[in-house]
C-alpha cells in the first residue's frame, strides 16, 4: 500500500511538473525554435524527432536526478497523452536518446528559451514592483560540467589558484537577468570562464539591449563601467547599481533621506557636473559581503554624455 501509494504520489508529481512545462512551451513555440535554429527532421516516421528531444532536455533540467531512461520514461507518456509522441513507434535506448540529442545540439533550446523566458509576476505579486517598474537582477554563476572533448573545447578547464593546475572538470559562465519577486529568468548569456572576453562583464553586454524601458535593474558592483552604464542607460530601463569605492559621484542636490543628485561623466571628461552627462542619484551604503564600503547609483534621467 505504502510502495503504490509512493508510486503515485511520484507520478501526480510528474504530471504537475510537465504540465506546468507544456502551458509555458507550447508545441508552437517548440517548432518555430527547431524551424528558425535549422534542425528539422531529415526524414519522417524516426522515433526521436527534434521537437521530441527538445522537450526531454528541459525535462532532464525538471528531473536532474535522473539518468537518460527514468527521464525518458516520465516524459514519454506525457508526450503520449499530449500526442507528441507515439508510443507504438517502438522502444527508445539510452544510445538513440544520446544520439537524438546529439543531432539537436543547444540552438532550439535557446530558441525556445527566447521565445517563452520572461516575468510572470503580476501587480499582486508582492515585492514585484516598484512604482511603475517591475524590479529585476542581473547576476553571474558558474558551474562544472561534463568531462567531454566538445565541453573542454567550447568551454577549458578554469585553473585551481594552486601552480596553475587546471580543474577537474570544465566550467561554464552565465550571466542572467531575473524577475525578482518570482526569481523566473528573463534573458541569460552563457559563455567559457576561461577564454578572452569570458568575464561577467562580457556576458552581460549580451543582454543590455533586450531591456525593457518598465524595469528597474539591479546590479553589484562588478558589473558597472562607463559604457556599459551607458548602453543600458539608452533603453530606458531605470538602473540600480552598486559602483565601487573609488568612483566620484559629486553631490549637485541632497535629498531628506540621506541620498544626493549627481552627474556622471565619460572617463576622459575632466570637467566639473554641467547639464550634459549621465544624471545619478547616490546612496552611501555597505556591500554585504564586504567591508568597502561603496556608494549605490540609480539612473534617473540622461542626456548626451561629454565627449
Amino acid at each position: 500500500m505504502t510502495q503504490t501509494g509512493s508510486v503515485a504520489e511520484g507520478r501526480l508529481s510528474d504530471w504537475i511538473s510537465l504540465g506546468v512545462l507544456a502551458s509555458w512551451v507550447p508545441r508552437d513555440a517548440v517548432d518555430e525554435a527547431v524551424e528558425a535554429a535549422g534542425k528539422g527532421a531529415k526524414r519522417k516516421g524516426g522515433k526521436l524527432p527534434p521537437h521530441v528531444m527538445v522537450y526531454f532536455a528541459m525535462a532532464l533540467a525538471l528531473f536532474a536526478g535522473e539518468d537518460y531512461e527514468e527521464t525518458w520514461t516520465r516524459l514519454s507518456e506525457t508526450l503520449a497523452d499530449w500526442g507528441c509522441w507515439d508510443p507504438s513507434q517502438g522502444t527508445v535506448t539510452t544510445g538513440g536518446l544520446t544520439q537524438a540529442r546529439q543531432r539537436l545540439g543547444h540552438e532550439p533550446v535557446r530558441e525556445v528559451f527566447a521565445q517563452v523566458a520572461r516575468p510572470v509576476a503580476t501587480e499582486d505579486t508582492p515585492g514585484a514592483f516598484l512604482g511603475p517598474w517591475r524590479k529585476m537582477s542581473m547576476d553571474g554563476l558558474e558551474w562544472d560540467i561534463p568531462d567531454t572533448k566538445p565541453n573542454a573545447a567550447a568551454f577549458g578547464y578554469p585553473g585551481t589558484g594552486k601552480d596553475d593546475a587546471p580543474a577537474a572538470f570544465p566550467k561554464a559562465r552565465a550571466v542572467t537577468i531575473g524577475e525578482c519577486a518570482s526569481h523566473a529568468p528573463a534573458l541569460a548569456a552563457i559563455g567559457p570562464c576561461v577564454s578572452k572576453g569570458s568575464g561577467e562583464q562580457s556576458l552581460a553586454r549580451q543582454l543590455y539591449p533586450h531591456l525593457r524601458e518598465d524595469w528597474l535593474l539591479i546590479a553589484d558592483r562588478n558589473f558597472y563601467n562607463w559604457q556599459d552604464w551607458c548602453t543600458a542607460a539608452d533603453t530606458g530601463a531605470a538602473l540600480l547599481w552598486r559602483v565601487k569605492s573609488d568612483l566620484t559621484l559629486p553631490p549637485l542636490e541632497f535629498y531628506p533621506d540621506g541620498s544626493y543628485r549627481g552627474a556622471r561623466h565619460g572617463p576622459r571628461c575632466w570637467k566639473p557636473p554641467a547639464p550634459e552627462g549621465t544624471w545619478t542619484r547616490g546612496t552611501p551604503g555597505t556591500c554585504a559581503s564586504s567591508s568597502t564600503r561603496s556608494p549605490i547609483a540609480r539612473a534617473t534621467g540622461r542626456t548626451r554624455s561629454s565627449p
